[in-house]
């Protein structure tokens, strides 16, 4: 098996991966740094957004270190190779391929491949995923990714596709370890980011990574 690379330090904080998927990528940086305001700090640029990768070099140099920024549905080994030189920080993809998850984890970059059955999710793994994307999500429910979880407990799970705000703490109560959400966060600030648009996906940000924050408390304290 290939080497795995670990999590993104980004995700596996605050459990959440912000989709960033839009006709072009010129509203982008703004939706960005949005995000981030909000305290989302692992974006994902999608190869389907025209422009992705300029968009994806240039948050991460506006970013910095700090934020996460990876590239979305990376489907051959090509895009693979002109997402790592863009600079992204991590590879996401709809389906299992083998050569582009090796590929990233050769060169210590982390993939999350997406898969649905248990052969799949195995089959992710094995090749030297950091995590497998249950995708689509919402075909299943946390119920799914549930099932999935008791033969296969040793394996993290990122649920993403048609996963609400409102749904993410369902998702990881079920066992995910962290959630990706696309349009229910930006809600159209990709295509009209109006300062009214940016503001209002920062709050939504900052009420997302509230909602998916576990508080550990020790049960001999006082309350």
């Amino acid at each position: 098996m290939t080497a795995r690379p670990p999590i993104n330090g980004q995700l596996s904080r605050t459990r959440v991966m912000a989709i960033l998927r839009s006709a072009d990528a010129s509203a982008l940086p703004a939706v960005a740094r949005a995000l981030a305001a909000g305290g989302i700090t692992c974006l994902e640029i999608t190869l389907t957004t025209a422009g992705a990768l300029d968009a994806l070099t240039r948050i991460r140099g506006e970013l910095g270190p700090k934020v996460a920024v990876g590239a979305g549905t990376v489907i051959t080994s090509g895009q693979a190779k002109d997402a790592l030189a863009a600079g992204a920080d991590f590879l996401v993809a709809p389906v299992v391929d083998t050569d582009v998850i090796r590929g990233a984890a050769d060169g210590g970059t982390p993939c999350y491949p997406g898969a649905w059955t248990p052969t799949e999710v195995w089959a992710a793994w094995h090749a030297g995923a950091a995590a497998v994307k249950l995708f689509p999500a919402c075909t299943g429910g946390p119920e799914h990714l549930r099932q999935l979880r008791a033969p296969l407990p040793g394996i993290p799970l990122v649920a993403v596709g048609g996963v609400g705000v409102d749904q993410a703490r369902a998702y990881l109560d079920a066992g995910a370890c962290a959630v990706g959400i696309g349009s229910p966060l930006l809600r159209g600030a990709d295509r009209d980011p109006t300062p009214a648009a940016l503001d209002a996906l920062t709050a939504r940000a900052r009420t997302l990574l509230d909602a998916v924050t576990v508080t550990t408390r020790d049960p001999e304290a006082r309350p």
